[in-house]
């Protein structure tokens, strides 16, 4: 039986947990904030088609060449994706890419008010580099509402 003695506290053998959850509260919100901004990306209206999806191959990202409504090209690979790109710049990254990884997947992704030429010249640009299949990235069709 502990003796308590005039002066001295009975030591606690349990955890003090509320700093932990506060921390735990300010990385929540920090990350409820910085979530959104990580997903925002080229403003790209894709057209919709009942296509099935790829599928995925293990640990490489597909190489996607998007192309906006002003026809401007933006790679997702390089030190800064959002930022429209030349045709000749799109040719040396994605050749790069597709050296390193020649399995990799290669999708266009361009916005339904593009000229078709332009899709076509982002195309070639991409069978330049290397790639021999190339994919088009679409939005899935609405579904209709089932009645019950």
């Amino acid at each position: 039986m502990p003796a308590l003695t005039k002066g001295k506290r009975r030591l606690m053998g349990d955890i003090n947990v509320v700093p932990y959850i506060d921390v735990m509260l300010v990385l929540l919100i920090i990350f409820m904030i910085t979530a959104p901004l990580l997903t925002q990306g080229i403003k790209v209206d894709l057209p919709k088609a009942a296509a099935e999806p790829i599928p995925a191959q293990a640990n490489l990202t597909p190489l996607v060449l998007s192309i906006d409504a002003q026809g401007q090209l933006y790679l997702n690979l390089g030190a800064n994706p959002r930022q429209p790109i030349d045709d000749q710049t799109a040719l040396v990254r994605a050749t790069a890419a597709l050296r390193r990884a020649p399995e990799r997947a290669v999708l266009v992704n361009g916005d339904k008010a593009v000229n078709y030429g332009r899709v076509v010249q982002a195309m070639v640009i991409l069978q330049q580099a290397g790639a021999h299949k190339v994919g088009f990235q679409t939005d899935p069709l609405p579904k209709a509402p089932t009645r019950p």
